[in-house]
């Protein structure tokens, strides 16, 4: 089963997305893309060839035609992914120019799925660290739709690519923890800011718990962190809403988490819960 996303505006739109989706809806009735596995991870060594199968498939009641590009991809900081033909910032890491598709362009019947293979060639010269880039394929509007003046809509999929050149070391740290009130008309309340320092070359996904303590030392609330990678050489921020329950006051922010290094680390922050500004 798959699921699916779809964003729209007038007369053109992208859908940017790493990750499961949620249902779209189309002019013409329900329509999305899906894709399996939404990531692959391989080691290479400098000069190797690696071929591999997605599967990428329609939810359309009638045929849609797709195109596919090999992109860049970064995360924000709000931990969302964007992607992008090319990305000069990623270059360092990017594998794009080493990834080709097939096909690149398809109509895929109704409820259909089609194989995607793809072949990734390591240059000799590449140098020990991780490299991301993704296979992303793209709704193109029918004829129809291309002569309708008004809401179009478009989908887009993408699979990342992780490829790890050498034995490089993972060297990360828990940098900061703090404590944001969100003025959410609708849903107002608090969030827990983790942001984890990459300083490395190779890229980790941190496992482990944020906890909520009282001013007793009790644990009011806890919350596991997002598999998210944190790429190399930057710093990444984990957003957690947090209920509180208790209101405002005082609590001990503690995250314990391991980034891949066999150790666990652990930090801890003293906040404050207020919603106006000391």
């Amino acid at each position: 089963m798959f699921s699916f996303i779809e964003l729209c505006r007038q007369r053109s739109v992208r859908v940017l997305l790493l990750a499961a989706t949620v249902l779209a809806g189309s002019l013409h009735g329900q329509m999305g893309l899906g894709m399996v596995p939404m990531r692959v991870d391989y080691e290479l060594a400098p000069g190797a060839v690696q071929s591999g199968v997605l599967v990428l498939a329609s939810n359309a009641p009638a045929a849609v035609r797709v195109t596919g590009q090999i992109l860049d991809f970064y995360l924000d900081d709000t931990g969302t992914p964007q992607f992008g033909r090319e990305y000069k910032r990623e270059a360092e890491f990017s594998c794009r120019t080493w990834v080709v598709a097939n096909p690149m362009e398809v109509e895929l019947n109704p409820n259909a799925q089609i194989p995607v293979r793809y072949t990734i060639r390591v240059p000799q010269t590449a140098a020990a660290r991780s490299y991301h880039c993704g296979i992303g394929y793209t709704t193109q509007p029918t004829a129809g739709e291309m002569k309708a003046i008004g809401l179009r809509t478009a989908v887009q999929i993408v699979g990342a690519i992780y490829v790890v050149v050498g034995k490089p070391a993972i060297e990360g740290t828990v940098k900061d923890l703090r404590l944001e009130y969100v003025p959410d008309p609708k849903t107002p309340g608090w969030r827990a800011i983790v942001t984890i320092n990459n300083a490395g070359l190779m890229h980790f996904r941190p496992v482990g718990d944020l906890d909520v303590l009282d001013q007793n030392g009790t644990v009011v609330e806890s919350i596991q962190f997002v598999p998210m990678p944190v790429l190399p050489k930057r710093d990444q921020s984990f957003a957690f809403p947090l209920k509180l329950a208790a209101g405002e006051g005082k609590y001990t922010l503690r995250a314990r988490v391991d980034l891949g290094g066999n150790e666990i680390q652990e930090a801890t922050a003293n906040v404050v819960a207020t919603k106006t500004k000391p």
